[in-house]
């Protein structure tokens, strides 16, 4: 319907209008005016912008704007999988499901969409227990940078995507009660 704004409450921040959050495109900083390369230096013409290189992939509205594990299963990315020849590659698809039974959804962690980048020794046994049940997780922890955090808002999609990890409806989980 021509004219009619839908809007959505973004979490912590506010109404934004959807036909403005669709329409909105991604903005990618010149290498130059990023405030991490030095503009002087000669050899930063020798790398490739974040537009160029970032363009092509699949959108998101998150983030570095690309959706990374999308860009992966399309085959528009192939990661190098390992550094060393003798390393094995271990593609782990299982997900973990950590709940709490608060007021957020369970966590659904998925073992493929990190196993597919990183070998296992990256999260185990330094960030994670290879056991279940023997790892205590901590949204502070986590906004500090440390367990999920060392990765997501650096290199991963940013904590601010709640919905993305908090994904699995409590009720889904819980036990009916016997019957009497």
């Amino acid at each position: 319907m021509a004219g009619v704004w839908r809007k959505l409450v973004v979490w912590g921040i506010g109404i934004v209008s959807a036909a403005a959050l669709a329409a909105a495109p991604a903005l990618w900083v010149a290498l130059e005016k990023d405030g991490l390369h030095d503009p002087a230096n000669p050899a930063i013409k020798l790398l490739q912008q974040p537009a160029e290189a970032l363009a092509p992939l699949p959108r998101d509205t998150a983030g570095n704007q690309v959706r990374w594990v999308q860009a992966l299963d399309s085959g528009a990315i192939a990661p190098r999988t390992n550094l060393l020849p003798e390393t094995k590659v271990r593609v782990l698809d299982q997900d973990i499901i950590v709940s709490k039974f608060g007021s957020m959804p369970a966590v659904k962690f998925p073992h493929r969409q990190h196993t597919l980048w990183l070998d296992c020794s990256n999260c185990h046994n330094a960030l994670f227990k290879d056991k279940i049940g023997a790892n205590k997780f901590s949204m502070v922890a986590i906004l500090n940078g440390e367990q999920c955090g060392l990765c997501h808002g650096a290199v991963a999609f940013p904590l601010t995507e709640c919905n993305r990890c908090h994904s699995v409806p409590n009720e889904s989980l819980r036990k009916p009660a016997a019957a009497p």
